[in-house]
């Protein structure tokens, strides 16, 4: 069983800075994958960024050079270090590991963030 506890989220004026954070329950040093989407109502869920268990990260276009994605294997935490933050990026954050290919997401329960202008 692997369970995700999110923190970070919360209110943040347009320009700042945002932290957050995902532990999980089991060892994330051999995951497959470790990501953040993040949903809009009415939208489909966006992958926002990504990291494999080699390192390689990949981000949505839409946050390049403002998202930043790492791992802390000793801490099995996930960061999702966001800077820049502009009023279209508030949403519901959420967590996913993939422990090997082909294996299910485990989901966190999604943090809010909201960036007011």
């Amino acid at each position: 069983q692997v369970q995700l506890v999110e923190s970070g989220g919360g209110l943040v004026q347009a320009g700042g800075s945002l932290r957050l954070s995902c532990v999980s329950s089991v060892s994330i040093f051999s995951m497959d994958s470790a990501n953040w989407y993040r949903q809009r109502p009415g939208r489909q869920r966006e992958l926002v960024a990504s990291i494999t268990k080699g390192g390689a990260t990949n981000y949505a276009d839409s946050v390049k050079g403002r998202f930043t994605i790492s791992r802390d294997d000793a801490k099995n935490t996930v960061y999702l270090q966001m800077t820049n933050l502009k009023p279209e990026d508030t949403d519901i954050y959420y967590c996913a590991v993939r422990p090997r290919p082909g294996d299910m997401n485990y989901w966190g329960q999604g943090t809010q963030v909201t960036v007011s202008s």
